[in-house]
């Protein structure tokens, strides 16, 4: 997740250091976004976002993954697991 978030945040800058960012909050004010002040990209908003969203994330699938195994764990325990043979060699 901090991969992607690094990621967003070179792409942010480098999409702002090159003014396609203003550009596309020129085009939704215009568009009627943003009301009379207009349009603006705030860059700690929506990283602070990323960031909560990001570890939500991490704390959900670490559960399921918890859930999972001992499911997994549960399941091999009632059917036996599974059992593999290896012929010997001659």
């Amino acid at each position: 997740m901090l991969v992607f978030l690094l990621a967003f945040v070179i792409l942010y800058w480098i999409l702002g250091v090159t003014g396609v960012l203003d550009s596309i909050a020129n085009v939704l004010s215009d568009v009627g976004f943003g009301g009379q002040a207009g349009f603006e990209f705030r860059g700690y908003w929506i990283f602070s976002r990323l960031f909560l969203v990001g570890l939500a994330g991490v704390v959900v699938w670490s559960l399921v993954n918890m859930l999972v195994a001992v499911l997994y764990n549960l399941v091999s325990d009632v059917v036996g697991g599974v059992q593999i043979t290896l012929a010997e060699r001659r």
